[in-house]
């Protein structure tokens, strides 16, 4: 069964957050629809303050207290998200969606042990014995790679480096075998080596399990290695989605282009040359934001640029959000 034969996991449609604060409502979610089959991984690219990880925050429902969501759909194979209770929510979150959350080096709670921090939900979800989520625990484990696992267990996060606890974080988000994992940017604070450690061990791990997977990074070489569909979110918002293929070899959104001339190319970026850069700042995103948002930074900002721009749909999940025909944007 091809990527694109395989049954929905999840389908968001029309999600929004919207956060209110003394200066005002603060929209870093607008409009965004995602969708991610089995056995698929979804890139969500972007730079920071671009509303990725409030979007996985939002699919956990795990949103600060002051923030609210809405959706049209927030179908997780056919269970309504959306309308799902505070119990609903706990039932789901780490049984059959898991997270692997941003900053490895403070994520595991310093007070307990790693065995401890493994078992607890496993031992929650599944009425596991305390054996039975140990001998899981150390079969998870080993599966990321970690050596004498049953002498991890008994150690405290600061007694490991940030690799093996990125590893661990990885292997408690895969104890009950989820359908959906969201990983945001799992490779942050990490050095390069480890880093290719861990994106390599995802790839195996999601291709081995057969899991949906949404991964969130600003790294657009993480996004070749690893990506079967690409999401560009700009300013709360999808910006422009296709396969991967179809991203890198033509881009159609300005900011995914800015994105692709910010990153040097093997062969043809020469040594000491000047990579591409893209002005200015993420805009506010409190209050009534109107037209493209992007207009301020780009180079082929019209006039038409302030009125509002609808997702230009191509089929096949090939969509972006700009007023430029096809043909006027360059490969």
């Amino acid at each position: 069964m091809s990527a694109a034969e395989a049954p929905l996991v999840l389908d968001v449609q029309g999600l929004h957050v919207d956060i209110r604060t003394a200066a005002g409502v603060v929209h870093p979610v607008r409009d965004v629809s995602l969708q991610v089959r089995r056995g698929e991984t979804l890139c969500v690219v972007g730079e920071s303050g671009c509303g990725k990880s409030m979007t996985s925050l939002a699919l956990m429902g795990l949103l600060p207290r002051a923030a609210t969501r809405r959706a049209r759909t927030m179908d997780f194979l056919g269970e309504d998200l959306g309308r799902a209770d505070a119990k609903r929510m706990n039932a789901l979150r780490g049984d059959r969606i898991a997270m692997v959350f941003q900053e490895p080096m403070t994520a595991l709670n310093p007070a307990y042990t790693i065995g401890e921090q493994l078992t607890e939900h496993y031992r929650h979800h599944r009425d596991a014995s305390p054996a039975q989520a140990r001998e899981r625990a150390v079969e998870l484990l080993e599966k990321v790679g970690i050596a004498s696992a049953g002498e991890r267990l008994r150690q405290y996060p600061h007694q490991l480096s940030g690799g093996l606890r990125q590893r661990v974080m990885i292997a408690m988000a895969l104890m009950c075998g989820p359908e959906l994992l969201i990983a945001d940017e799992p490779s942050t604070a990490l050095d390069v080596t480890i880093q290719a450690q861990i994106l390599r061990l995802l790839a195996d791990l999601q291709k081995e399990l057969g899991i949906a997977m949404v991964l969130i990074t600003h790294d657009l070489g993480v996004v070749a290695r690893i990506a079967d569909r690409v999401a560009v979110m700009y300013a709360g918002q999808v910006v422009e989605e296709g396969t991967a293929a179809e991203i890198f070899a033509r881009p159609q959104h300005p900011y995914t282009r800015g994105l692709l001339a910010c990153i040097p190319v093997p062969g043809r970026t020469e040594p000491g040359s000047r990579l591409g850069s893209i002005p200015g700042v993420v805009p506010s995103l409190a209050g009534e934001l109107r037209g493209c948002t992007f207009r301020e930074r780009c180079p082929q900002a019209t006039a038409a640029c302030t009125q509002a721009i609808a997702l230009r749909d191509a089929g096949a999940g090939r969509r972006w959000r700009c007023i430029l025909e096809t043909e006027a944007v360059p490969a």
